[in-house]
């Protein structure tokens, strides 16, 4: 029985290959994929990006080998920008902690 930082491990991949692939290379994901894996994925954490400028800046910032997609190094990224946003929210708010260790 996976751990739960396994389980979260094994979850983030999953997403990635769940949402890459739709529309061309399998292993990266195009600026529709990524705005739907946030929109559907991500939506307390990240309403603010999927206004359309707001979402363009945030795919250029994240696209770091500007090739117009975001590769699973450039996701992981991503995602450790989200943990750090959480790790902030919950270090000012403990209250708001959506889990219970």
């Amino acid at each position: 029985m996976a751990r739960p930082l396994e389980w979260t491990l094994d979850t983030m991949v999953s997403m990635f290959h769940k949402y890459g692939g739709k529309e061309g290379d399998k292993f990266k994901l195009k600026r529709a994929e990524l705005k739907e894996l946030v929109r559907k994925e991500l939506p307390c954490y990240l309403s603010k990006q999927t206004e359309e400028a707001s979402f363009q800046r945030f795919m250029n910032n994240l696209d770091s080998n500007w090739d117009g997609e975001v590769a699973f190094q450039e996701y992981t990224t991503f995602l450790g920008c989200i943990i750090l946003m959480c790790s902030e929210d919950v270090q000012d708010r403990p209250d708001k902690m959506p889990w219970k260790m």
